[in-house]
């Protein structure tokens, strides 16, 4: 060795460690916020540190790895952290500290990719200015500060960093500067930062970013979850971007995870709440799952409760969700066509045989699939499956409610009530006479309870009206008038209120005294005498479902439809 290569020489610097014989060797608190919503996972003292996601460390011992040196790595108290209440200057700082240390550890990582050693201390920095920044939640007004300073960019970009622990810090701090109840507070800040952050495409990346975290590791299934926690912050308060973030590949990591084969867990309930808050209203995002063939992962999902009761009560909430999914899917026409052939009638038919919790969310599934022109093909095939023998006596006998969840006694038998009367419109040839048949079954007792149920729903009827009647009288003794949008919101309570049951109550009642056996409008008739009832009431009521129907895209079946009711009252 010669003169000059003595006088370069340095020794090695070893990371400081702290001494096991210190008192505060294992106080090392942690430095990253938990999620208010992640149920199921403990709350523990400290979590510990994963190694980074590196290249090989050839200049420190294999005694020593990355994942103990940052763990020594002295973390000042809670106490000491705090501060005085966040303003413009001290975020300044904070944001160009942040920079810094972002700008210091990306061209470290540039320089030396294969030595964490050299790059490793700044990533720690990098982590501690992450999590200093999570006071920026408590002062929403300031975000448009981050916007003004471009951090959101600088944000942004981290969630591609090669450490996935920084990616779920940033994940962490976006959860919690996306707080919806924080956003409320101040909205003009709170809109420049959500917009800030979708033209950053934020989603996509966020995506990206779930790819590969591994949810075996708690931390990393915590980073999944409050990535979730982060769109439905962004959904609630702009729910136009549904569609948008479902095309980023949202939609598709949301089915991929939902038939991931793991044990039941927070995320997986929280992804199906994602889900069907994507599918509400929004007709691409209903074409887009039909074209992922997300019917048939919903069917393979619900198709364990066929036999199964969940097992807690979040698992019931996911059950319910996946069906809530199916509904609003099935209010895309093509898609009744994919539930058809992917069996989804069958299996809906055992869930009612089976008596178990699913027969709700199944009874809720067939209604959307049969109703309407849209659904003829699936009415023919519910008859069938002898699908008839499974509803009738669901019709005849509304089940108890339990103290578990589900349907209420009136939810029952709207749905059944609305199936009978889908089938009753759909229905031709010999399926329809199947069904008219079972009203003369047993000495006719399919049509007392049917006359059972008119009388019970008329009543409620008459109990609205009469409520509305009151409100109408002091409207107008206060010299107001009632004008055309209170008597659309009177009527809406009215349909809540029964008169939706109640029309399609008399509607089977009118179309089974036309279509089936004459025996089936004698004993009509011989049942209102009997009660006091009124055929004049009956007419009353459809007349008013006849002139009320829904808008339809299809305006020639709006008015066959029309017609066809106006008929079936002309002859009764």
């Amino acid at each position: 060795m010669d003169v000059g290569e003595l006088l370069s020489f340095k020794p090695a610097k070893e990371p400081k460690r702290k001494h096991p014989d210190d008192e505060d060797y294992d106080d090392v608190p942690d430095i990253r916020s938990k999620s208010r919503r992640l149920s199921g996972l403990p709350d523990p003292a400290h979590i510990e540190r994963r190694q980074p996601k590196t290249y090989p460390t050839p200049g420190i011992p294999q005694s020593m790895d990355v994942e103990k040196v940052i763990l020594s790595k002295q973390i000042p108290d809670d106490e000491d952290l705090e501060t005085d209440p966040l303003d413009q200057t001290a975020l300044k700082k904070l944001i160009l500290s942040f920079e810094k240390r972002v700008l210091k550890n990306q061209e470290l990582r540039i320089k030396f990719p294969d030595m964490p050693e050299k790059f490793m201390d700044s990533e720690i920095e990098l982590n501690d200015v992450l999590h200093e920044m999570h006071v920026i939640a408590t002062q929403p007004d300031l975000y448009h500060i981050l916007v003004e300073l471009n951090a959101v960019p600088s944000l942004l970009g981290l969630l591609n960093h090669e450490n996935s622990d920084i990616t779920i810090a940033v994940v962490d701090l976006l959860q919690e500067i996306t707080d919806v109840d924080a956003l409320h507070e101040s909205q003009e800040s709170a809109a420049t930062l959500i917009d800030a952050l979708l033209d950053g495409q934020v989603v996509a990346l966020l995506v990206q970013n779930l790819e590969r975290l591994d949810e075996t590791v708690k931390e990393e299934s915590e980073g999944v979850h409050n990535t979730l926690g982060i769109i439905e912050n962004l959904t609630e308060l702009k729910p136009d971007i549904c569609t948008e973030a479902a095309q980023q590949g949202l939609m598709q990591w949301l089915l991929k995870r939902l038939k991931t084969k793991m044990p039941f867990d927070a995320n997986k309930l929280y992804c199906s709440e994602i889900l069907s808050i994507l599918l509400q209203n929004q007709d691409e995002n209903r074409k887009y799952l039909g074209e992922l063939d997300g019917i048939d992962v919903l069917l393979q999902q619900l198709a364990y409760f066929k036999r199964h009761d969940p097992n807690t009560a979040e698992e019931q909430e996911m059950m319910e969700n996946l069906f809530d999914c199916i509904c609003s899917s099935l209010m895309f026409a093509p898609n009744r066509e994919k539930f058809l052939k992917g069996e989804g009638l069958q299996l809906m038919n055992l869930m009612l045989r089976e008596k178990k919790l699913s027969r709700n969310g199944a009874l809720k599934v067939l209604d959307h699939a049969m109703s309407n022109t849209e659904g003829t093909d699936n009415c023919n095939k519910f008859v069938d499956i002898l699908g008839l023998r499974t509803i009738f006596p669901l019709f005849m006998k509304t089940p108890k409610k339990g103290q578990k969840k589900g349907l209420s006694g009136e939810e029952h038998e709207e749905h059944v009530c609305s199936i009978i009367s889908s089938m009753l419109k759909n229905c031709k040839g010999t399926q329809r006479q199947r069904l008219l048949n079972k009203f003369t079954e047993n000495d006719h007792e399919k049509v007392d309870r049917l006359m059972e149920l008119h009388f019970k729903y008329l009543e409620k009827v008459h109990y609205i009206d009469n409520q509305i009647e009151k409100e109408k009288a002091e409207i107008r003794y206060n010299d107001e008038e009632v004008d055309a949008s209170m008597e659309e919101e009177f009527y809406l309570r009215r349909l809540d209120g029964g008169l939706f049951t109640l029309q399609l109550i008399d509607f089977i009642m009118l179309d089974i005294c036309s279509s089936g056996s004459p025996s089936i409008k004698q004993r009509v008739l011989q049942m209102l005498n009997l009660r006091g009832g009124s055929i004049k009431t009956i007419r009353n009521v459809m007349r008013e479902y006849a002139g009320n129907l829904g808008d339809s895209e299809d305006s020639v079946t709006k008015e066959s439809e029309q017609q066809y009711i106006l008929q079936l009252v002309d002859r009764f």
